[in-house]
């Protein structure tokens, strides 16, 4: 299986349990990983894989409308969306929030499913 990899991707979303997170949205650092089709690199068709820049205009046009209060739901979101619309066989998602407490660099999540452990 080949991979494509979106790496520090950067996008405000609404998430958060505490009253200065519900206030404004935050910043958000993701990084995707997901499977393609090995036709993609046998057949070097755009049609065989998975479009990074369909990728990341969904989640982005997902961040912006929905709200979450943990980041292990908006990651499985975003796992949820890779399989059942773009169809990945394997997908790990990191998602963190910068600067969110005092002497601490990022807090955040690491999921990874394949499709067989998808719920």
């Amino acid at each position: 299986m080949d991979f494509i990899f979106i790496e520090d991707m950067r996008a405000m979303a609404w998430v958060g349990i505490f009253d200065r997170e519900k206030a404004a949205p935050q910043m958000l650092q993701i990084d995707l990983t997901f499977g393609v089709p090995d036709a993609a690199a046998e057949n070097d068709d755009i049609a065989d894989t998975i479009g990074y820049d369909a990728v990341i205009n969904r989640i982005r046009a997902e961040l912006e409308k929905t709200r979450f209060n943990l980041l292990e739901t908006l990651g499985e979101h975003i796992v949820k969306i890779m399989f059942d619309e773009f169809k990945a066989p394997w997908v790990k998602i990191s998602i963190a929030k910068a600067g969110i407490m005092k002497d601490v660099k990022r807090v955040g999540v690491y999921i990874e499913r394949g499709r067989d452990s998808a719920s």
